[in-house]
């Protein structure tokens, strides 16, 4: 597809580079007729490209942007919606694993316990007063870590390297977890302890790798497709929940327990392996991902000739990309230091207005049901809502005063029923209230998320919107790693 400007002097051509498009029919000229559109051109704002031709042979980034644009009018259809519902499922297999990981909590304490005493005992031994936090700990550092190199060098690997490499790794994490379920490890519970450890690294590591990647890409599709790929991750926070809630009602081993975690977690890496490599290999993907993704701007030539074959790959540079998007950066760090700052370490404390009276809806599943359940479906509502009703529209100002605003539910929870209020006051009493509380603080994390992670690559342009989507998911990841922070300090607060 070529782009064409004639003057007096000479032809200036700048050229897109991309064999799935070899229509002339797309081709924009200057003078700006009306038929410079395809006439089944998809007028979206996630498929524009804005270019500038170069001038006197130079090269200059900051002229690449103009008013013309590009609508690709022959891009091929995504059949039986196949790579939407990979992205979903990718969504999915980006935190159930680790969901998985860490819900089997029963397990974890029982392969730490005190192996010396017969029967059970109230007293913890340090492995397991220290395993939750250090578990956070080595998460939190390790995966925003990495998704911060990630937004920075991201765009130095290939995606099918850092797809299939970080799939592979977690698979086989997930093996050998698994295949150490039924292994007595009661004589070598440090080097045990120690060894799971080091999994939570490698798991959180090659997470973010692959979460980086793959919202990155994302970005590179039309808007749903990301929708897809943050509502698949609201969606594996349901399974867990639900898998928690069975588990309860089963009243099975820790042992089974984690067995059934662990073979669902397995199950999903290696299902989302094999379909990523069918959808790698789908025209709908390549065409995104392979085609559009490839656009280079070639020098100007005297010619009229189109066998121009040098030219300079367009190079996304991060501190000009930063600087597009920083606000829905900064608000996105803020959302989700808020929401992990009171979930689920503290809400998970709160009890119903009933405990105790020997109801077993008030005494077993009425925490799990509802801080994990239903703060989860209303993610998952509160991302597909975004997708459907964006407002507001390309104005990150206002997300972050809505950002801001959601604050005011750390007092409240703080302040909810609980048994271990020591400095707080208890002003939220009833169930329906806490049960509305916890409802709506998922729709708000869940529909701001999205709106962030839609609106950051509409910012910039068209080869800067895969680091643009990386460096949203590093701040999302730097406000959890911050918000974990928070909730310890707010639980000795309570």
């Amino acid at each position: 597809m070529a782009f064409r400007r004639r003057d007096k002097r000479t032809d200036r051509q700048v050229l897109v580079e991309n064999e799935d498009v070899p229509h002339r029919d797309n081709a924009i000229d200057n003078g700006f007729g009306d038929d410079r559109f395809g006439t089944n051109a998809d007028n979206s704002d996630e498929d524009d490209m804005k270019c500038m031709p170069t001038i006197d042979n130079e090269l200059n980034i900051s002229e690449i942007c103009n008013h013309r644009q590009v609508v690709d009018s022959d891009a091929p259809p995504d059949r039986f919606n196949f790579t939407y519902v990979v992205f979903y499922l990718l969504g999915t297999a980006t935190m159930t694993p680790w969901n998985f990981f860490v819900t089997a909590e029963d397990y974890w304490m029982y392969k730490f316990r005190n192996t010396s005493i017969n029967g059970t005992t109230t007293v913890l031994t340090p492995m397991q007063k220290s395993f939750s936090s250090d578990l956070t700990l080595a998460a939190s550092i390790s995966g925003t870590t990495f998704l911060i190199l990630n937004a920075v060098y991201g765009h130095l690997v290939t995606l099918k390297i850092k797809m299939l490499t970080t799939l592979i790794i977690i698979l086989g994490i997930f093996i050998v977890t698994t295949s150490l379920v039924e292994v007595n490890t009661d004589d070598w519970q440090e080097q045990f302890f120690l060894i799971t450890l080091f999994t939570v690294v490698i798991i959180n590591v090659s997470s973010a790798i692959m979460s980086g990647g793959i919202f990155g890409v994302a970005g590179l599709f039309p808007s749903h497709y990301t929708t897809a790929l943050v509502s698949g991750q609201a969606l594996g926070g349901i399974l867990s929940a639900l898998a928690f809630i069975l588990v309860l009602a089963f009243g099975a081993a820790p042992n089974v327990t984690a067995l059934i975690y662990f073979v669902i977690g397995s199950s999903l890496v290696l299902l989302s392996t094999i379909c990523y490599v069918i959808m790698s290999r789908q025209p709908f993907f390549i065409y995104y991902c392979e085609g559009r993704d490839k656009y280079k701007i070639l020098a100007d030539t005297p010619s009229h000739s189109r066998s121009v074959n040098i030219g300079v790959q367009l190079e996304p540079n991060i501190r000009e990309v930063f600087g597009k998007i920083y606000v829905e950066a900064v608000n996105i760090c803020i959302l989700f230091a808020t929401t992990l700052s009171v979930y689920p370490a503290v809400t998970v404390l709160m009890q119903s207005e009933s405990y105790g009276k020997g109801y077993a809806w008030n005494d077993i599943y009425y925490m799990p049901v509802v801080n994990y359940l239903f703060f989860n479906s209303g993610d998952y509502f509160g991302r597909i809502l975004a997708g459907l009703w964006e407002i507001p529209r390309d104005n990150p100002h206002t997300v972050l005063l809505l950002t801001v605003i959601r604050l005011l539910y750390v007092p409240l929870f703080l302040c909810a029923n609980s048994s271990i209020h020591y400095f707080l006051p208890t002003l939220v009493h009833t169930d329906a209230a806490f049960i509305i509380m916890i409802i709506t603080f998922g729709i708000t994390n869940g529909y701001l998320a999205n709106i962030n992670l839609i609106m950051a690559p509409r910012s910039v342009m068209r080869h800067e919107k895969e680091m643009a989507s990386s460096i949203i998911v590093a701040s999302l990841s730097l406000g959890l790693a911050i918000g974990s922070l928070l909730s310890m300090a707010f639980v000795q607060m309570l």
